[in-house]
């Protein structure tokens, strides 16, 4: 009979940082104002808007999640 295995939490060293997160999330909306700047998108262009899109809201969520923990916030 095997007995469950408990996987260790990620040190905190390895979550990335709120400012790393702030980073990936402003990249992701240059790159879609870049797109919407276009006339027409092409279907690839189409599916990286969406695909974009949903990566910046995970971000957002990831973020939230961190703000919730307690995490500092980046000083502009």
């Amino acid at each position: 009979m095997q007995t469950a295995r408990f996987t260790e939490l990620p040190q905190t060293s390895s979550l990335p940082t709120m400012h790393q997160l702030m980073q990936e999330h402003s990249l992701y909306d240059r790159r879609l104002e870049t797109l919407r700047a276009k006339v027409y998108l092409t279907e690839a262009e189409q599916m990286e808007e969406v695909r974009l899109k949903k990566m910046k809201l995970h971000l957002k969520d990831e973020m939230e999640r961190l703000r919730r923990m307690g995490a500092p916030s980046p000083q502009n």
